[in-house]
């Protein structure tokens, strides 16, 4: 049997390397975040042939002195944490000491650094034994890494083209620079520049490095609950894309993959998404980092949450409550033109507010921080349901009854009209199927049976949460024919059908009647509700029915009773759907997740008859 002996130093570090770099890009998030770590606040990184020939980066940070330097190359070596405690609550992006010896293992690494307040800097090189020589550097850092995996060839068959690798490595770039918009940041490959960032806002950071095509179709997120917050942009369903990359969620600055994060995006999207459509977002979460492990993967790409329920619940409501807010719950001109905010910048970042540095303040204790961050939690409430809100009130037909001067005003909203609500006054119907509106800023039209669609959708959601769905009762029965299955159906969830509004009762061996339908729901075909509601509960049945399925079952009930297409409204009426769309959350797409309204400015309609041109 083999006996036990310890592994020689250079082949530990390159087992760890194997960990760590696991292509150039890795190496380059490695150096990337110790410059942001020692307080640079200008980084410079060139690269040739994707990174594998060289990979440099300099920066003004802090430097490091000339006895550290060589233990800046031994593993497990760091001075971001001394202690157990400064490992539960890891306040910078690397930690762990052994990016720098992993990659001298692996690569020809060249290390020249000038302390802050010395004469002059110093140099040293990667190879074994080798001693610090004098070197010339105004400020800051400068790490070299020359010909990745030149001694382990096997490992450099696994990399890829040129060109793939510097596409990770250009992304890593800018995932880095889009925590840190305070820090200028330039990429060269190859000699050539790519792009050079200046110190700036949040808002202008993104734009820079996501286009400004996704900060102006993407809507700004804010919450705050206890010892966690979260800000960034999401973006607007209707121009959302089927690009499954475009998720840059960072946790206390540091970019993850985190499925329960990733779970609370795919929830708070799901009314609203057309089809195959993938939410494009970039979240920054702000959270006690005695409340996360980020020690739990070697490319710290992944974290674990102490309360990983209360965090989903968090972004999941914080989410859903800025993609449900109802055009009037906003300024209007920032809706209606897709803008992210009504503001030039983005509430700051808070992830410095739990670190030790001077000036920043500490953080509460982890219990205490804990308590609060559950209790705050707890207290998130749906969308849709807030506190203190009246019962929902609901009309008997379409559309809900308003005053007589609303319903029958038709007057043209002007530039200086304050007081024209958000989508304006209904012109005219087009071809039975869109409204036509004017509004100060421009045209409207609505898609009036998609509008009207999530209208119901959302008010039915409401009542039977609220246990308030209110009833219609038909004057003559609708009669259709029923199979056997069908009835079963019909006799074991006749309580859940009642909760839903309906009373369906059998009126002979192979005929079903509807009695009641949904008030909201009165203007349908009540043989065409009642067959797509007993396909479903064959299906799926209903009395344990999870909230994704009830709300798809919800839905189809709101298709199939809302107004259809090809129906002649009056100015009245449409109107009074506008007011409708103003006043509901998510009205901003169907059920099915198409659009239901488009605006048109004046601007845009001058460009059309090149008007000033």
């Amino acid at each position: 049997m083999p006996t036990i002996a310890r592994l020689p130093d250079l082949l530990i570090s390159q087992i760890a390397a194997g960990e760590v770099v696991e292509r150039p890009a890795s190496v380059l998030k490695e150096l990337l975040e110790n410059s942001l770590d020692a307080d640079s606040t200008a980084i410079q990184v060139h690269l040739e042939e994707g990174g594998i020939k060289l990979i440099r980066i300099t920066d003004d940070g802090c430097g490091i002195a000339r006895d550290e330097l060589a233990l800046a190359l031994t593993r497990h070596a760091t001075s971001k944490i001394t202690t157990l405690d400064d490992l539960e609550r890891v306040a910078t992006l690397g930690f762990r000491g052994e990016a720098l010896a992993s990659v001298a293992s692996v690569a020809r690494l060249t290390l020249t650094s000038r302390e802050r307040g010395s004469t002059h800097a110093w140099k040293l090189r990667g190879e074994s034994g080798a001693e610090p020589e004098p070197a010339a550097l105004m400020a800051g850092t400068v790490v070299e890494m020359r010909d990745l995996y030149y001694n382990t060839p096997a490992r450099r068959k696994f990399l890829k083209s040129e060109s793939t690798e510097f596409a990770h490595c250009a992304d890593a770039v800018r995932r880095l620079a889009l925590t840190r918009p305070d820090v200028a940041v330039s990429l060269s490959h190859n000699g050539r520049s790519l792009f050079q960032l200046a110190p700036s806002d949040r808002r202008r950071r993104i734009e820079d490095i996501l286009g400004s095509e996704f900060a102006a179709a993407a809507r700004a997120v804010y919450a705050e609950a206890g010892p966690i917050s979260l800000g960034g942009l999401a973006i607007d369903p209707t121009r959302a894309g089927e690009a499954k990359d475009g998720q840059y969620v960072f946790v206390n600055g540091r970019f993850v993959r985190d499925k329960v994060i990733a779970h609370a995006l795919r929830e708070a999207y799901r009314d609203v998404l057309h089809g195959a459509r993938q939410p494009a977002v970039c979240l920054f979460l702000n959270i006690d980092p005695a409340l996360i492990d980020v020690n739990v993967h070697p490319a710290k790409t992944e974290v674990r949450f102490r309360d990983s329920r209360a965090v989903h619940q968090f972004v999941f409501h914080s989410l859903q409550r800025t993609l449900a807010a109802p055009v009037q719950a906003d300024t209007a001109a920032a809706l209606i033109a897709r803008e992210a905010s009504t503001s030039d910048t983005l509430p700051p970042p808070r992830y410095d507010t739990y670190t030790r540095q001077p000036g920043l303040g500490v953080a509460e204790p982890a219990a205490a921080a804990y308590l609060a961050f559950a209790r705050a939690a707890q207290n998130i409430a749906p969308a849709g349901h807030r506190a203190g809100s009246e019962a929902p009130r609901f009309s008997t037909a379409f559309p809900v009854d308003r005053s007589p001067q609303e319903n029958t005003r038709n007057v043209p909203a002007t530039a200086a009209d304050d007081t024209a609500p958000p989508f304006g006054y209904a012109l005219a119907q087009l071809h039975g199927i869109y409204i036509l509106a004017q509004n100060t800023r421009g045209l409207i039209l609505v898609d009036m049976h998609a509008a009207h669609e999530r209208i119901l959708y959302e008010k039915l959601k409401t009542a039977f949460d609220q246990r308030q769905v209110a009833t219609q009762n038909l004057l003559i029965p609708a009669i259709f024919s029923a199979d056997p299955l069908d009835i079963a159906a019909i006799e074991e969830h006749a309580d859940a059908l009642h909760q839903l509004g309906f009373d369906i009762a059998l009126l002979g061996p192979n005929q079903l009647g509807v009695r009641a339908v949904p008030a909201l729901l009165q203007s349908g075909d009540p043989a065409a509700l009642a067959r797509s509601l007993i396909a479903d509960l064959r299906e799926h049945g209903i009395t344990q029915l999870a909230t994704a399925r009830r709300n798809e079952l919800l839905a189809t009930m709101a298709c199939h009773g809302a107004v259809r297409a090809r129906r002649q409204l009056t100015l009245p009426e449409m109107n009074a759907l506008l007011r409708q769309m103003e006043e509901t959350e998510r009205a901003g797409q169907c059920n099915h997740g198409r659009p239901t309204w488009t605006e048109l400015s004046m601007d845009q309609l001058d460009k059309l008859f090149l008007r000033g041109q």
